[in-house]
C-alpha cells in the first residue's frame, strides 16, 4: 500500500530523515514550509495523512488544525510536539488530530512515527468504509421502503376497484338480504384497503398509525351505512397510537363488524341515533377499544342476528390482539371492548 503524507514543518532536516524513512517503505512525502502552502496543497491534491509540527516559525500546530476544520479538510493528522509537551499533544487530540508523537533524540522517534502514520491512515480507510456501507444501507432500506409503499398502494387501488364491483352490483340486486349481505362484504374489503391507504402515505411503511386509519374507516362507514330515514351519528375519540399493518387490520375488521351492527340493529324504533368508537391507551404497551351505542342492547343468551359470520369475525380478530372481547353490562345500549396489545411480546410471536 503506497501512503501520500504531506509534512509541514519548518526544520528541513528531520523532513529530509523522516523522507527517507518512509521511502525506504514505498511511501510518498511532500514537504510544506507554511501552513498556507500546506492548505493549498491539501485543497489541490489527495494526501492520505498529514504530519502537523507543533511550533512553526509564525503560529502553532493549534491554529493550523482549526483552519483544516474551517476549510472542512478532513485528512487524518499525526501531531507532533516536543518531549515534555504531552499537554499539548492531548489538546491537539481534542482538536481533531488522530494520533501524536513525542518527538525525541532517542531511535524511538522514527519507528513510533511511522507507527502512527500506518494506524491514521488505516483508521481512515475503516471510517470511510463504514460511512460508505452505512449509505449504502440507507439507500437500500429507502428503495426496500419505495416498493413496500409501491405495493401497498397497488393492493390498495385492487381492494378499492372490488369494492366498486361490489357496489356495482349492490345497485344491480333486487334481493335486500342479498345487498345487505354484499355491503357487509363491502366494508369489510373497504377496511382492510383503508389499511394499506394509511401504509403507502405514512413515513413508515411497517406501521399504521390507528388514530388516523380509525378516522379514515369511520367516515368511509358512515356514509356507506347511513340511512336517510334512520341519520346515525359516527362519533371518534382516538389517541395517537401506532401498531404493527397485521393487527392494524384486526383493529379495522372489528371496528367495521361492530359499527355495522350498531347501524342495523342498535335503534330499530327510533329516529336516529349515536354510536361511539373510542381507542384510548391503557398503559404502555396496552390500549382499549371501544364501540358503544345507546340502542336496544344485546339480550344475554340470544342468539347472533342474521348469519353470525360478523360474530365469529370480531371474536377470532379479537383473540389475536389480546385476552378477546368482552360486553359490558350497562343499562342502555352496548358496550363491547377488546383490550389490545400495541407491540406483540416476543413469546407471543413464537
Amino acid at each position: 500500500m503506497s501512503i501520500r503524507i504531506l509534512y509541514l514543518d519548518d526544520d528541513a532536516a528531520i523532513v529530509r530523515l523522516v523522507s527517507k524513512a518512509v521511502e525506504r517503505l514505498g511511501y510518498q512525502l511532500t514537504r510544506a514550509e507554511t501552513p498556507e502552502e500546506a492548505l493549498t496543497l491539501l485543497e489541490a491534491e489527495s494526501f492520505d495523512v498529514m504530519v502537523l509540527d507543533h511550533y512553526l516559525q509564525s503560529i502553532t500546530g493549534h491554529e493550523v488544525l482549526k483552519r483544516l476544520r474551517a476549510r472542512d479538510i478532513s485528512v487524518p493528522v499525526v501531531y507532533v510536539t516536543g518531549s515534555n509537551e504531552a499537554q499539548i499533544a492531548i489538546e491537539a487530540m481534542k482538536a481533531g488530530a488522530s494520533d501524536y508523537v513525542i518527538k525525541a533524540v532517542s531511535d524511538d522517534f522514527m519507528p513510533l512515527l511511522i507507527s502512527a502514520i500506518e494506524h491514521s491512515v488505516a483508521n481512515a480507510q475503516l471510517r470511510v468504509a463504514k460511512e460508505r456501507a452505512d449509505e449504502e444501507t440507507r439507500l437500500a432500506k429507502e428503495r426496500a421502503e419505495a416498493l413496500l409503499a409501491e405495493v401497498n398502494h397497488r393492493v390498495a387501488n385492487s381492494l378499492a376497484l372490488v369494492a366498486s364491483l361490489l357496489r356495482l352490483q349492490i345497485s344491480n340486486s333486487r334481493s335486500d338480504e342479498v345487498k345487505s349481505e354484499l355491503a357487509e362484504t363491502q366494508a369489510r374489503i373497504t377496511a382492510i384497503a383503508g389499511m394499506h391507504r394509511s401504509l403507502y402515505t405514512s413515513d413508515d411503511v411497517s406501521r399504521v398509525e390507528l388514530d388516523r386509519y380509525l378516522s379514515t374507516l369511520t367516515s368511509e362507514l358512515s356514509g356507506s351505512l347511513q340511512n336517510p330515514e334512520k341519520p346515525l351519528h359516527l362519533v371518534l375519540d382516538a389517541d395517537p397510537i401506532s401498531i404493527t399493518a397485521d393487527r392494524a387490520v384486526s383493529v379495522g375488521m372489528i371496528v367495521t363488524e361492530l359499527v355495522t351492527n350498531a347501524f342495523k340493529y342498535a335503534y330499530p324504533d327510533r329516529s336516529g341515533g349515536e354510536v361511539r368508537v373510542r381507542l384510548k391507551r391503557t398503559g404502555e404497551n396496552e390500549a382499549l377499544l371501544r364501540v358503544e351505542d345507546d340502542g336496544v342492547g344485546i339480550q344475554p343468551g340470544s342468539a347472533p342476528t342474521g348469519t353470525g359470520l360478523g360474530s365469529r369475525i370480531v371474536k377470532s380478530m379479537a383473540a389475536t390482539l389480546g385476552p378477546g372481547l368482552s360486553h359490558l353490562e350497562t343499562p342502555n345500549g352496548t358496550i363491547v371492548e377488546v383490550p389490545l396489545q400495541i407491540l406483540i411480546a416476543p413469546a407471543a410471536r413464537n
